[in-house]
């Protein structure tokens, strides 16, 4: 991260190489999937110019998802709905009907993004991002604690959304 922000390109790509995974996470959880890949590079370019204000290296990956964050609080507040009470998560790409699992894939993402947002997030980075526990908790500023039950609190709601359509004897 010193390096990085000495202006070193190299150092600034490792960086962008370790925690894209986990910025494009945590805006998948808030954003259209259409609009995320242009916001990791918004965030990346806003972190890279800002890079100097990071007093602890070790602070980079909290201060980063909190540039994410505010980066897709930015995006949904500039495109509010004229309903301002509804809370539309859907995303306007959607998977072709030749394409099953994609699909199951957008139902899945769709049921995830229908969660609270204290497990967005974090279901995002297991499930789609493949990071473990400790990556999310490394990467993201919060506590092993927290990462853990967002996990298993989500994963119990998520389970539930998926199965309240499925008869009892295929739960």
């Amino acid at each position: 991260m010193r390096a990085a922000s000495d202006g070193d390109g190299n150092a600034f790509g490792r960086l962008y190489d370790r925690y894209a995974p986990m910025v494009h996470g945590v805006l998948l959880a808030k954003v259209p999937r259409g609009q995320v890949d242009d916001l990791v590079q918004d965030v990346f370019m806003l972190a890279f110019t800002r890079l100097s204000t990071v007093r602890e290296p070790k602070s980079f990956a909290g201060w980063l998802a909190a540039i994410a964050r505010n980066r897709a609080n930015d995006y949904r507040r500039r495109s509010l709905p004229e309903d301002r009470f509804a809370d539309d998560t859907s995303d306007e790409v959607g998977a072709s009907s030749d394409d099953p699992q994609g699909l199951a894939a957008t139902a899945v993402l769709d049921a995830v993004k229908s969660l609270p947002p204290a497990y967005r997030e974090t279901l995002i980075l297991r499930l789609v991002e493949g990071m473990t526990g400790p990556e999310i908790a490394a990467r993201t500023g919060m506590t092993h604690g927290s990462v853990r039950v967002n996990l298993h609190r989500g994963m119990q709601q998520l389970r539930e959304k998926l199965c309240s359509g499925l008869p009892p004897d295929k739960r």
